[in-house]
C-alpha cells in the first residue's frame, strides 16, 4: 500500500494545479512575477536551514561531485525535460512551458528531508503528521507555481506517488540504515540542491539540479562508510 500520507499529496498538489490554471488568467503578471520571487526566496532559506544541518562538509562536497559526474552521464536533466516535452506534446502547444514547470515542480515537491522521512514514518507507523503538513505547503505552492508556471505543474503528482509511495513501501527494510548521522547528511545535501532550485526560481542563473540528485544517494552511502571507520 502507497500509504494515506503520500495520497492526499498527490490530491493537494492535483487540486492545487487544477486551482492555480483556474484562477490564473484573473492575476496580473506583475503580481504573478512577485509571488513567484517570493517564493523563490523562500525556497532559497528551506534549503540553507537544511544546509546547514550538516555535521561533515567533506561528505557534503563528495557527494555533490560525485552525484554531479553520475547526473551527467546519466542525463538526468535532460531525461526530465524530454519527459517535461512529451508531456507538453500530449496536452497541446498552447501551454507553453510545462516542461519547465513540471521539472521545477517535481524537483521541488520530491526533493528534501519531509518526503522522505514523512513518506518513511508513514510506511513504518501509519503516522501522518508530516506528510498532511507537507501535502498543505505542496497544494498552496502548487496554485501560486501553476498560476505563473502553467498547467505543467500538476504532472509533478505523479513523480511524488511514485517517489514517496516507492519510499513507504520500502520503509521496513530501509529503517536500519537510517541513522541520525545518515539523516543529517541527506538533508543538508537535499537542501544544496533546493538552494540550487531557489537560485533557478529567481533566474539568478541556471543550475542544472537534476543532475545533482544522485548526491543524495551518495551522501547515504559515504556517511555510511565514514560511520564504520
Amino acid at each position: 500500500m502507497i500509504g494515506l500520507g503520500t495520497l492526499v499529496n498527490f490530491a493537494a498538489i492535483v487540486i492545487g494545479s487544477l486551482i492555480g490554471y483556474v484562477v490564473k488568467r484573473g492575476i496580473p503578471a506583475g503580481i504573478k512575477n512577485t509571488v513567484m520571487q517570493g517564493l523563490g526566496l523562500a525556497v532559497f532559506l528551506i534549503g540553507m536551514k537544511m544546509a546547514f544541518k550538516t555535521q561533515n562538509e567533506l561528505i557534503l562536497i563528495g557527494s555533490l561531485a560525485l552525484g554531479g559526474i553520475i547526473g551527467e552521464l546519466l542525463a538526468i536533466e535532460d531525461r526530465l525535460d524530454g519527459l517535461g516535452r512529451w508531456l507538453e506534446s500530449k496536452v497541446g502547444s498552447s501551454e507553453g512551458g510545462i516542461s519547465k514547470a513540471f521539472v521545477t515542480s517535481s524537483l521541488i515537491y520530491c526533493v528534501g528531508a519531509m518526503a522522505i522521512m514523512g513518506s518513511i514514518q508513514d510506511g513504518l507507523t501509519g503516522k501522518t503528521d508530516t506528510l498532511f503538513a507537507k501535502s498543505m505547503l505542496d497544494g498552496i505552492s502548487a496554485i501560486i507555481f501553476t498560476s505563473t508556471m502553467g498547467i505543467g505543474v500538476i504532472f509533478s503528482a505523479i513523480p511524488v506517488l511514485l517517489y514517496q509511495g516507492s519510499i513507504t513501501l520500502a520503509a521496513a527494510s530501509v529503517k536500519e540504515f537510517l541513522s541520525p548521522h545518515v539523516v543529517a547528511e541527506m538533508t543538508a545535501t537535499g537542501g544544496i540542491l533546493i538552494l540550487g532550485i531557489g537560485i533557478n526560481i529567481l533566474g539568478i542563473k541556471v543550475i542544472r539540479v537534476g543532475n545533482l540528485l544522485p548526491a543524495i544517494l551518495f551522501a547515504v552511502l559515504i556517511t555510511m562508510v565514514v560511520d564504520k571507520l
